[in-house]
């Protein structure tokens, strides 16, 4: 793979394109040995690139597992406080991250950033049903009935469509954890209402097989790891071949 040496020495978290450009133009990048002086130079991904003798480590696309905090919007911009307010700014430079879902401003837990914009897509595409895993806290119990319901399927208005079967297991007194394989608007408690209960607080456990790491706080997150990569993407191609 060949990509431009500004935008790998971007992506690698050496500064801005502007900034990388200035680094490049200065002599200060090496490629093989070599210095090279113009940013759109075309060079290999694994080529031994250095700045400033500090050696480059390319990442064509980058992943944070964030706990999100309530009152945070899951926007790229906002004039309140948003996911991408709470990821340092050496972790953006270059790239243009974006959360994959959006979760309630007052909802929290599990979110997904990244700028890989094909697993984003693969993620949230309704034909390929990858689960996602919240626990409810309601203010009464939610009946026989209201199970059946979320199995079954409930319409949502003013849509007039009917969800699809969702997994709802009760952990305590008034405390659910709930499994859907589709992402409506305010699903979780348009479904909760529907069966007369309202939500108190809703929390994001986990999308497929990434699960939120529990040692993370509210407001922290981390880089994922190479098996939480491979997890993701095992589930998209797994879902893909159950529909084909």
């Amino acid at each position: 793979m060949r990509i431009r040496l500004d935008k790998l020495v971007a992506h690698a978290g050496f500064g801005t394109r502007k900034e990388v450009n200035a680094l490049i133009r200065a002599g200060r990048v090496r490629v093989e040995g070599d210095v090279v002086t113009v940013p759109k130079t075309q060079v290999d991904a694994d080529a031994a690139i250095t700045v400033d003798a500090q050696v480059v480590s390319y990442r064509r696309y980058a992943y944070y597992m964030l706990h999100k905090p309530a009152g945070v919007i899951s926007a790229t911009r906002d004039r309140r406080e948003t996911v991408l307010d709470l990821i340092d700014a050496r972790d953006q430079r270059g790239r243009e991250l974006f959360p994959v879902g959006r979760l309630d401003r007052d909802t929290t837990g599990l979110v997904l950033l990244t700028d890989d914009g094909a697993l984003a897509h693969a993620l949230l595409s309704p034909g390929r049903h990858v689960p996602k895993t919240y626990r409810a806290t309601l203010d009464r119990p939610l009946d026989s009935f209201g199970k059946e319901q979320f199995q079954n399927g409930i319409l949502l208005l003013p849509e007039h469509v009917v969800t699809q079967p969702a997994e709802v297991v009760e952990e305590e007194a008034n405390v659910y954890r709930v499994t859907l394989h589709e992402g409506k608007y305010h699903q979780v408690k348009r479904m909760f209402a529907h069966c007369g209960c309202h939500v108190e607080a809703l929390y994001r456990l986990s999308m497929g097989p990434l699960a939120l790491d529990p040692s993370l706080l509210p407001g922290d997150y981390r880089p994922l790891t190479e098996a939480e990569i491979a997890a993701l993407r095992d589930a998209v191609k797994t879902h893909n071949e159950m529909q084909n």
